[in-house]
């Protein structure tokens, strides 16, 4: 008969921690722990996809409720809730927001893994390595929209676009404002599609590619419908970031130049007092379009091959 010493603990058994993948997996196999049956993934899926819903209803009666209370409400013909555009736009970044900490309790809860692991195959965001990325990634889309500001000026230059230089004072707090908010808006992007929604498909698929493939086409339809080229542009452009995950172990690479993309673009829409445009990467000019069939995998490649030179880990430990 066991001694009192080798009796469990009264009380409800504790709940075991998360549970990695076996050692020397893929970034999209992550999600491989041996948690749940076979259509696990698709609860964890249908899960997140639910408390995502939750979420942005929160933060849009949350807005609407301070809007409300500060008096700075748009007219009621439009479907703006601030009437400020660079409240409007910070209100949006924040929806936006909402997808990083549901995708990361989804793969926590639901997936019972570490958050690190929807990050990298190291189980953390790697700084140090997602530093190397943006300082390829910030020269490269300055130089990228600086070519498609020059190939298009004549045919929509951009002082016609908004209302001119806003003034300093008003410029730099919308610098300050997208500096604070774009990184984590383009960080959820990241982690939403080119992360956690590939280790979910990745669950049940053994090739990368269906996630990707998948992931890529919601990307391009989430930004809505606007020019063929735009579409066009966003999943070319998913496809390849998609294959950069895989090949770099994590999402640092695409992390780097989706925020390099969006501080430059919003900065230069904030330069011409334009912020109350409705206009996505989807709205993108056929020459925006040939730019990046350059620029993508001209990055890419540049960072794949960096990876290699600096031995970034592609597999977990």
């Amino acid at each position: 008969m066991p001694s009192a010493s080798q009796l469990p603990p009264p009380g409800p058994a504790p709940r075991p921690g998360p549970v990695r993948a076996p050692s020397g997996s893929h970034y999209h196999e992550l999600g491989r722990n041996g948690h749940g049956g076979r259509f696990a993934w698709l609860g964890e899926l249908l899960a997140v996809l639910g408390l995502f819903v939750v979420g942005v209803l929160g933060v849009f009666v949350v807005g609407a409720v301070i809007a409300a209370v500060l008096d700075v409400q748009a007219a009621s013909d439009s479907d703006a809730i601030f009437a400020d555009p660079l409240a409007e736009l910070a209100f949006l970044l924040i929806v936006i927001v909402v997808g990083l900490p549901v995708v990361l309790v989804g793969a926590r809860l639901l997936g019972n893994r570490p958050f690190g692991t929807v990050s990298s195959v190291a189980g953390r965001l790697r700084w140090g390595w997602l530093g190397r990325c943006a300082a390829v990634a910030f020269p490269l889309i300055v130089l990228q929209i600086g070519l498609l500001v020059a190939w298009t000026w004549n045919s929509e230059p951009l002082a016609e676009e908004g209302q001119g230089f806003p003034g300093w004072s008003e410029f730099v707090l919308s610098l300050a404002v997208l500096g604070a908010l774009v990184p984590f808006q383009a960080a959820a992007e990241e982690y939403v599609f080119r992360g956690w929604l590939v280790q979910v498909i990745g669950r049940a698929v053994r090739s990368p590619w269906p996630g990707i493939v998948v992931a890529s086409l919601l990307f391009a339809t989430a930004h809505g419908f606007g020019e063929l080229s735009g579409f066009a542009l966003l999943l070319y452009s998913a496809l390849w970031w998609g294959w950069l995950v895989i090949r770099t172990g994590g999402l640092e690479a695409v992390i780097a130049l989706h925020v390099a993309n969006n501080l430059v673009a919003f900065g230069l829409v904030a330069a011409v007092g334009d912020l109350s445009s409705s206009e996505t990467a989807a709205d993108a000019p056929w020459q925006a379009l040939v730019l990046e069939l350059v620029f993508a995998p001209l990055y890419c490649l540049m960072i794949a091959r960096l990876a290699d030179r600096r031995a970034v880990a592609q597999r977990s430990a």
